[in-house]
């Protein structure tokens, strides 16, 4: 098992010793601590669980903070679900958002799933977008389907269920290399830049609303 190093940054330094006795004997590595990003020291850190606050959420804070990390992935781990820090985090560049309050083996699934290169996000997310708390999560879209085929839109619908490329495969009955040509064509097509994006977009443009798969969430 590939150890990850790992940097915490949040201001509470008792669930900081939490997350080092959780991560104890774990893959994940924890190399270094701060209380805030100001006081982060420069790393050769995999990994950054943070929580920030509110004014640390914007996209020059994300660059400073891979500046003093640059091997990293940036997962923000917070003790609340809010659109709009959540659209912040997104276009600030986090890799995960996560909730303190979820479990310890997924809190592990979900950050394997990181390092191996998906964007992380809380099944939360297709609630908001219902509501209608979502906008502005991305810069601009797409009023139509703009031909999209059926396996893509199959594909659409299982991003909404936060599935990785090896389990849309599984569900699908086709190869991940299928998956990932027919990802790189839709995200193509409704001018999304990754994974998320495009199930935002799914969401918003009533790919949700259809036949839904089975398979579920990740997260």
């Amino acid at each position: 098992m590939t150890s990850v190093t790992t940097f915490l940054i949040d201001p509470n330094r008792l669930f900081r010793e939490g997350m080092k006795r959780l991560f104890d004997g774990s893959r994940f590595d924890v190399i270094g601590e701060a209380a805030c990003i100001r006081d982060s020291a420069a790393s050769e850190a995999q990994m950054v669980l943070i929580d920030p606050a509110s004014s640390e959420i914007a996209a020059e804070t994300f660059q400073s903070l891979r500046e003093a990390h640059p091997k990293a992935r940036l997962v923000v781990l917070t003790g609340e679900l809010d659109a709009q820090r959540l659209a912040a985090a997104l276009r600030a560049g986090a890799d995960g958002y996560l909730r303190k309050d979820i479990a310890s083996e997924s809190l592990m699934q979900s950050l394997t799933l990181v390092m191996m290169g998906e964007k992380v996000f809380p099944t939360e997310l297709a609630a908001l977008l219902i509501a209608g708390q979502g906008e502005g999560m991305i810069t601009s879209q797409p009023t139509q389907r703009k031909g999209l085929s059926q396996r893509e839109t199959q594909i659409l619908r299982c991003l909404l269920n936060g599935n990785s490329n090896k389990m849309i495969a599984n569900h699908l009955g086709i190869t991940e290399a299928t998956v990932k040509v027919h990802l790189k064509s839709l995200l193509r097509k409704i001018n999304a830049s990754n994974r998320t994006q495009a199930a935002i977009w799914a969401m918003n443009n009533g790919v949700g609303d259809e036949a839904s798969t089975s398979v579920p969430a990740m997260v």
